[in-house]
């Protein structure tokens, strides 16, 4: 009786570990192309747009709580809907401009950050990655609690783009932009 309370109380932390691995393979890395700091600056030549279903209430957040939303650090709207962020897929420079500017990290960082959260219990949900932004504007336009970004030429009808700080994509001091040497 003993011997199995001990290997199932083994078996519980095994689980767990296969769970986080099975969540790391998610995460590739090695999709992404490094790039240096000198190589990613240059003159901006387009703005990302946040973007969110077009029946949530929030049409002006603060960068502050754009960051906080992404990181998983607040979870519902509040209207009570959970939040969705979506992100595109590896080394796509849309993805690369949010890794640096809202997370401020690399995609090594990200990818540690989401396992060490779920790990810990401080994050429940990874930002769900998806192909095209087509794909980012469909999802956002069925999931009412979405957002994500997406260039702002890629934007449509279908979807909501936020004023940050009071700014739009359009606006000179938007802090979304796209680096040319993406």
């Amino acid at each position: 009786m003993m011997r199995t309370r001990l290997r199932h109380s083994k078996m519980v932390p095994m689980v767990l570990l296969g769970s986080l691995i099975l969540l790391a393979f998610r995460f590739n890395p090695s999709a992404h192309a490094t790039v240096g700091p000198d190589e990613r600056r240059g003159s901006p030549e387009q703005s990302l747009a946040i973007v969110v279903n077009r029946t949530n209430p929030i049409d002006n957040m603060s960068f502050s709580e754009l960051r906080k939303i992404f990181l998983g650090r607040r979870s519902h709207w509040s209207n009570g809907r959970r939040i969705a962020v979506v992100m595109l897929d590896y080394g796509q420079p849309e993805r690369e401009t949010v890794l640096d500017r809202i997370y401020q990290m690399d995609e090594n960082g990200y990818r540690n950050y989401f396992l060490r959260g779920m790990f810990r219990g401080e994050v429940f949900m990874s930002p769900k990655t998806l192909v095209s932004p087509t794909v980012v504007r469909k999802f956002v336009f069925n999931a009412p609690g979405a957002i994500g970004y997406l260039r702002a030429s890629d934007v449509d009808d279908s979807v909501k783009v936020l004023r940050i700080d009071g700014h739009l994509p359009v606006d000179k001091d938007y802090a979304l932009q796209i680096d040319a040497a993406r």
